[in-house]
C-alpha cells in the first residue's frame, strides 16, 4: 500500500480508508478533475484541497472538484473578515505537501479545516492522499474525525 503523511496519520487514529493510485498526467493541472476521470467517479464525489488566509491564520478548505470555493462563505464559516487563497510555497512549507497533491490529512502543522457540506450527500469521499496521482476514499464522518473540521456551505 502506498504510504504518505495521510496514510499513516489515518491508520495511527485507526481510520478505516481505502487507497487509490493512478497515473498524473504532468501537463495536467486540474487535478483533482484529473483524479475524478481517471479513477471514474462523479466529480461532486471528489474533493480538493484549498490552503486559504483568512484574516492572516492559514484555513483549510475542503471543496468538491466539480465547483469553486466560495471565500466570503468560508470566512464566515470560521468567524472571519476576509478570505483569499493562501501562497503556494507557504502552503507546501506549512502542510508538507506539494501543490497538487495537498491532502487535508496529515499535514505538518495542524489548520483549522472546513469541509463542504455536499460531502455528507455521499457514503464515501475522496481527498488528496498526499501527492499528485494518489486519493484516499473515506467517509465524510472519518474525514471530519482525521481533520478536525467543521462542515458548511463554502462550495459554490
Amino acid at each position: 500500500m502506498p504510504t504518505s503523511p495521510a496514510t499513516v496519520a489515518l491508520a495511527a487514529a485507526g481510520i478505516a480508508f481505502t487507497p487509490h493510485e493512478y497515473a498524473h498526467d504532468p501537463a495536467n493541472t486540474n487535478f483533482g478533475l484529473e483524479a475524478a476521470e481517471v479513477l471514474g467517479l462523479d466529480p461532486g464525489q471528489v474533493f480538493k484541497t484549498l490552503m486559504t488566509d483568512v484574516d492572516g491564520r492559514l484555513v483549510v478548505a475542503i471543496v468538491p472538484v466539480s465547483g469553486k470555493l466560495d471565500l466570503k462563505s468560508l470566512a464566515a464559516a470560521v468567524g472571519g473578515k476576509k478570505a483569499e487563497m493562501a501562497d503556494p510555497k507557504l502552503a507546501e512549507r506549512r502542510t508538507g505537501y506539494v501543490v497538487g497533491g495537498i491532502s487535508p490529512i496529515g499535514q505538518k502543522l495542524q489548520h483549522e479545516t472546513v469541509l463542504d457540506e455536499t460531502a455528507e450527500l455521499y457514503d464515501t469521499v475522496y481527498v488528496s492522499g498526499g501527492r499528485r496521482g494518489f486519493d484516499i476514499e473515506l467517509a465524510p464522518a472519518d474525514l471530519v474525525r482525521a481533520t478536525g473540521a467543521v462542515i458548511a456551505a463554502i462550495g459554490r
